[in-house]
């Protein structure tokens, strides 16, 4: 298993030089990817499903981005109500040299916790013992793919000691993400006033096989039935569009040699 681990860093190499050294930096390629899809419903509320939001905030996102931004290449890992597996997710993007990966998410919380309530969004990272059961929830759509043990050499996601194998993968951009997060965050709240839970490094596993900045943002809590009735409005979904294009103009702004 190491040996393979090693041979994955070693693809991923080429895309890491490409950001760390080139002179002249533009980001060129945006890489969209709506959370879950087809038998993978992920979170649910009393009347909306986490795959449903992520893909119309995701597409949103998509078309203010072509608005505004036309000279990058948008490139989304699903369009429609599809499954489409982890390792694929991060494979699009990194087969496509990507420069930004985003990964739209919903939040959820059990019975006891449906008065929490806000946006976070999340970076690849070292594993942290109090994080393990969010970045395990994440994970867990795994096991409703074909083959999982082979296409994740082996990766358990009910098996907390896998992350210490997952950490060799860990995102050499991960300054670059937190930025990238920060930023995120920054715009839900001076933009539309929402409340932030911050950010967060977890080892979600599809973050952690990307190549570039990547982040996954939880837009929201469907768990909540004031915010799922706010993530599933035009309003709600036109403004977490807004906000992330907000952050990431910032976030061109600040690593674009010029």
């Amino acid at each position: 298993m190491k040996i393979k681990l090693l041979a994955f860093l070693f693809f991923l190499a080429p895309f890491f030089s490409k950001q760390l050294l080139a002179q002249g930096y533009k980001i060129k390629t945006i890489v969209i990817d709506p959370g879950h899809g087809g038998k993978k419903p992920g979170a649910s509320g009393s009347f909306s499903t986490e795959k449903a939001i992520a893909l119309k905030v995701a597409l949103k996102l998509g078309v203010r981005l072509k608005e505004d931004l036309p000279d990058i290449k948008i490139i989304y890992t699903r369009t429609k109500d599809v499954d489409v597996d982890l390792y694929r997710r991060a494979e699009i993007a990194n087969d496509a040299n990507a420069d930004l990966f985003i990964s739209i998410h919903c939040n959820s919380m059990p019975p006891g916790n449906k008065h929490i309530k806000g946006a976070e969004t999340l970076v690849a990272g070292s594993h942290r013992l109090k994080e393990q059961d969010a970045a395990i929830r994440e994970n867990a759509d795994i096991k409703l793919e074909k083959n999982y043990k082979t296409k994740y050499d082996g990766y358990d996601p009910n098996n907390p000691a896998t992350f210490i194998l997952l950490s060799l993968l860990k995102n050499t951009f991960r300054d670059k993400s937190i930025k990238f997060a920060k930023l995120i965050q920054t715009s839900y709240i001076s933009r539309d006033k929402r409340a932030s839970r911050g950010v967060k490094e977890q080892g979600v596993l599809v973050l952690q096989r990307c190549g570039m900045p990547a982040v996954l943002t939880e837009v929201g809590f469907i768990s909540n039935k004031e915010e799922e009735k706010y993530i599933n409005s035009e309003k709600g979904q036109n403004e977490i569009a807004e906000s992330i294009l907000a952050a990431i103009k910032n976030y061109k702004k600040s690593v674009e040699v010029r």
